[in-house]
This record gives structure tokens, C-alpha cells and sequence, in this order.
């Protein structure tokens, strides 16, 4: 199957989300512009970007992929209290306008590992704190960035699929994968 070849990447807007147009060369030879927003320095999604095709062209020709790492750029905590419930927060999310059901999330700070940010993360938006990676316990007040509107809820794992049925609000994608397969358990 052919791919499409990345020419060039343009940086439209900087800040702490950057908008790019990924110049793209179709099979055909057509040319095709895709906008997307990351976090990253357009130096660091262009490294990115070419380990995804090194891998990518591996893989669809039958080939063992290069053992070539992948750097998360933000974590999403799925933590379970002793009382079987799951630690929720409903978030309010600027682009949706809406309150948003999500788990705790959030990015990985420079310089820290997946674990310490994991914990980070939780702390903050929660006040909980990681006791092993998947089970937390309410130890203190959240400590959340100013413009930061969330409200801490805990879901007993029992309820997920009613909580699924009944709920109204936007879920965040991941949430919505996680509960699912809660509520399959239940």
C-alpha cells in the first residue's frame, strides 16, 4: 500500500499549542495540507513524525520494526480507590464549551518520568495521591493551575454501566474506552 510522503511542515501560530500544516505528497501526486496542534517544538514533531513513518514503513512491509523509542508527551490516570470506586473529574473544556467527564490527565513535565508525573497529575488535579499506580487515596487539597475548572468525583465501579446509560456530558475519548471496559467487568 503506498503512503503518502511528508515534504514539509509549516508552523502557522507558537505559544504553548502550535498549529502546523503538514505539506503531504499523495500516491497520486497530488499535494494535500493537513492542520494539526501539538504541544511540540516543530523540531521535535518532525523527529516524531519521521520515527512514526520509519516504524509505519517497517510494519507494512513485514518487517521488524525499529526498536526506536516513543516519548509520551502527557499521562491519563485511571486510579481506583480500596473502595472500588474510580477517581473522575468533570472538567470544564474550553474548546467544547461544556463540562467534560475525563480522568485525571495532564502533561508530562520536562525532565520527569511517566510514574512521577502520573502522581504529579493526580495530586494536582485531585488531591489524591498515587499509593501504587492503580489505587489512590484523598490526602490533601488539589492544587490546580488558576484557569483550571474541575470538580473530583468518585464512580463506584459497580455503577459504571448505569453511570454510562445516564450520563449527559461529553466524555473524554479515553474515558469512554476505559469505562467501557469497566462496565464490560461489572
Amino acid at each position: 500500500m503506498e503512503t503518502p510522503k511528508l515534504v514539509d511542515i509549516e508552523q502557522q501560530t507558537d505559544g504553548w499549542v502550535k498549529k502546523y500544516v503538514l505539506k503531504y505528497e499523495m500516491p497520486d501526486g497530488t499535494m494535500h495540507d493537513y492542520h494539526c496542534a501539538t504541544r511540540r517544538s516543530v523540531d521535535e514533531f518532525r523527529a516524531g513524525l519521521e520515527r512514526n513513518a520509519r516504524v509505519s514503513r517497517a510494519v507494512m512491509d513485514g518487517l521488524q520494526a525499529p526498536d526506536e523509542p516513543f516519548t509520551p508527551d502527557a499521562v491519563c490516570i485511571v486510579a481506583k480507590t480500596p473502595r472500588d470506586t474510580l477517581v473522575m473529574i468533570r472538567e470544564f473544556r474550553y474548546p467544547l464549551n461544556s463540562w467534560c467527564v475525563a480522568f485525571p490527565a495532564g502533561l508530562i513535565d520536562e525532565g520527569e518520568d511517566f510514574a512521577t508525573s502520573a502522581a504529579r497529575e493526580l495530586r494536582e488535579e485531585t488531591g489524591y495521591t498515587l499509593v501504587v499506580f492503580v489505587e489512590a487515596e484523598k490526602t490533601c487539597a488539589p492544587a490546580r493551575e488558576g484557569n483550571e475548572l474541575i470538580e473530583v468525583f468518585e464512580l463506584p465501579i459497580a455503577g459504571v454501566r448505569d453511570f454510562l446509560d445516564e450520563n449527559e456530558l461529553p466524555i473524554g475519548t479515553r474515558a469512554q474506552l476505559a469505562l467501557e471496559l469497566f462496565a464490560l467487568q461489572a
